[in-house]
């Protein structure tokens, strides 16, 4: 007959052997991680070169390659209003090295289709919060508007005459114009564009009458060739200090359209923290900050678990928005 002493062994063993197996686990997702990364990373842009948002990324990458040991590049995919990269990281491997920039009209999309699309939070990883655009109107300097005043009159002489640029239907500075230009009764014809450097050169060409985006303007302002009638930024713009913002001018709104970077569903959370930590210190390097400050880009830092809050909150934020303002992309 078997002891109560031997009865209990087979018990003690299984109970070694489980809290063996989870220690191993423990020290086998840190061990992916350290082995993390072994060859290139790819991070997709989804706006054409040149635009301040690829100009951010561009820094960031090249400075994270250097803490990585391996290349972060970028890859351009410009088009269908910023959505092709978060397409493609549908269809990525959830290994680390493919990633993309991750924006509002990502987050806002699925709500403005009935088409099969993506859940905006549980489809991608968040990987880090970076920061934001600064937004404005320009047009060009010979034209007879000299302010922001003679811009909302221009408009409402010729209702649905002057035009606008965007860098495409139902991103974020689309809905904000389209909301101005509701606030103040004004009608306009908005011009989509695959980013906001395309929205320059047609301005440059007299193609269009003025530009509603992010900064990709700013070299021009400076040059003398477009003039800047407005920001949407919560304070002036310290490169422009006497252009008014949205609530100077009687419109409480305030627009930074904060962005990030994803990866596809289901990254290792160690992977996920080796790419936290090498793209926030290139963040917060003096490279980048002078990148962000060359136009005008707010910090809008979020670790992951920041960066998913964020990202929960502003599903519903942009779900219910798109509903109140019965949004559609569905034609």
């Amino acid at each position: 007959m078997p002891t109560r002493s031997d009865r209990a062994l087979p018990r003690r063993n299984v109970l070694a052997l489980a809290a063996g197996a989870a220690a191993a686990g423990a020290l086998a997702r840190p061990a992916l991680a350290q082995g993390f990364p072994a060859r290139q990373i790819r991070l997709m842009v989804p706006w054409p070169p040149g635009g301040s948002a690829d100009a951010q990324l561009r820094s960031m990458a090249d400075l994270a390659t250097r803490s990585l040991g391996h290349p972060v590049v970028i890859e351009n995919r410009s088009g269908a209003r910023g959505l092709l990269a978060a397409q493609a990281l549908l269809q990525a491997a959830p290994d680390g090295y493919t990633l993309a920039q991750h924006h509002l009209s990502v987050i806002r999309h699925p709500y403005m289709t009935k088409a099969k699309s993506w859940d905006p939070v549980e489809d991608f990883t968040p990987v880090i919060g970076l920061t934001g655009w600064l937004f404005g109107v320009v047009v060009r300097t010979d034209s007879p508007i000299k302010s922001w005043a003679d811009y909302v009159a221009a408009v409402k002489a010729r209702p649905g005459m002057m035009t606008y640029s965007t860098s495409g239907i139902g991103t974020t500075n689309h809905l904000a114009m389209e909301d101005i230009c509701n606030r103040l009764g004004m009608q306009m014809t908005h011009v989509p564009f695959r980013g906001s450097t395309e929205g320059v050169t047609a301005l440059l060409g007299g193609q269009i009458d003025s530009i509603a985006d992010s900064s990709a303007w700013v070299p021009q302002v400076e040059a003398g060739q477009f003039r800047l009638l407005s920001v949407w930024s919560p304070e002036r713009a310290k490169r422009f200090p006497d252009v008014p913002t949205l609530r100077e001018l009687g419109i409480d709104l305030a627009v930074t359209s904060p962005y990030g970077i994803a990866g596809p569903k289901g990254m290792d959370p160690g992977v996920v923290r080796v790419l936290h930590d090498a793209f926030k210190a290139a963040l917060m390097s003096p490279e980048n900050t002078a990148i962000r400050e060359k136009w005008d880009m707010p910090l809008n830092y979020m670790d992951t678990e920041a960066y998913r809050d964020f990202t929960v909150r502003r599903a519903a934020y942009e779900k219910a928005m798109v509903a109140r303002l019965n949004l559609s992309i569905d034609g």
